[in-house]
């Protein structure tokens, strides 16, 4: 059956989306304390048991259990900004000492990627200069120009947020929710899965965080089987390297959003093209004073018909 619009709409968002960033991770998480509470947790482990317990459930309990896990995933979803906040480093102010911390860190990240990326003396052969380069390269990426975050995924996206179009003129923060809808299906398409990576990388790292947590609390008695919560605080370091990489490539994604469809933002909204960068700049840093403060700006519209193919 072919979904119109808005059904389809919500089948992605509460069926593809929710499923990948959502569900997935909270299963992963619910079925491994799960095992362990089968196992005999806290206590002696035996896996063998927990093993004949899980194959010895009834159709009844599975679907109880599917429909706990859905439940738990619905009701977290909407922490999931605050867990990215989380991982970008938006502590509360009793951990100002580990922000301080992190944040000196990341400053030496900095300096040797800003020493890596200077450029090579003369007679410098030619791969010294494409590390250099690749070095600069990943230094715009992962930081941005100025007030480090305290961590790296931080800093990521911070860098997006400085950089995406302000070549153009344009704030990112406050033209992005405006420029996505206009975006054309290629585009969206790249964007939302870029997106969707990131968000999937960053519930894994706090999934498997506090699945190591309550690991090494459920087997702190079981001597060397407590070990077991080294696995997912591994998994919790992959996930949050992955993230960071992701927020890379979602902001490249959406720096070439603005290179690509900044025109057609200004189409919907009927106002004139630019004629060069400089009016270009110019207009769009009035239009960003008014969506972020709300100062007056003199808009001379140009309603002509706007080009829908994307």
């Amino acid at each position: 059956m072919k979904l119109d619009t808005p059904a389809k709409a919500a089948f992605d968002t509460f069926g593809g989306r929710f499923l990948l960033v959502g569900y997935l991770p909270t299963y992963a998480g619910v079925l491994s304390i799960l095992i362990l509470f089968w196992a005999g947790a806290p206590g002696k482990l035996n896996f063998s048991q927990a093993w004949h317990t899980a194959v010895q459930l009834g159709l009844g309990e599975l679907l109880l259990v599917v429909l706990a896990v859905m439940l738990t995933a619905a009701v977290l979803q909407p922490l999931h900004l605050r867990m990215i906040r989380v991982l970008e480093g938006d502590w509360p102010t009793w951990a100002g000492w580990l922000a301080r911390l992190c944040t000196r860190r990341q400053r030496r990240c900095h300096a040797r990627l800003a020493r890596a990326a200077m450029a090579p003396p003369n007679g410098a052969t030619d791969t010294d200069i494409q590390r250099a380069g690749q070095a600069g390269a990943l230094l715009v990426a992962r930081f941005p120009p100025s007030r480090l975050r305290p961590t790296a995924l931080g800093n990521a996206l911070a860098a997006m947020e400085a950089r995406a179009g302000a070549e153009y003129g344009w704030d990112a923060t406050v033209a992005w929710p405006r420029l996505y809808p206009v975006l054309g299906p290629q585009a969206r398409t790249l964007v939302d899965d870029r997106r969707n990576t990131l968000d999937l990388t960053a519930r894994l790292t706090v999934t498997a965080t506090v699945l190591a947590v309550v690991t090494a609390g459920l087997l702190a008695q079981s001597r060397w089987w407590v070990l077991l919560a080294l696995a997912p605080l591994a998994l919790a370091v992959l996930a949050y390297r992955s993230a960071v990489q992701a927020a890379i490539a979602y902001g490249e994604t959406v720096g070439a959003a603005f290179d690509l469809h900044r025109f057609d933002l200004l189409e919907h909204l009927h106002l004139p093209l630019p004629a060069d960068q400089a009016a270009e700049q110019a207009a769009n840093e009035k239009l960003c004073l008014m969506w972020r403060q709300g100062a007056p700006t003199n808009l001379v519209y140009r309603h002509q018909p706007i080009n829908e193919s994307g």
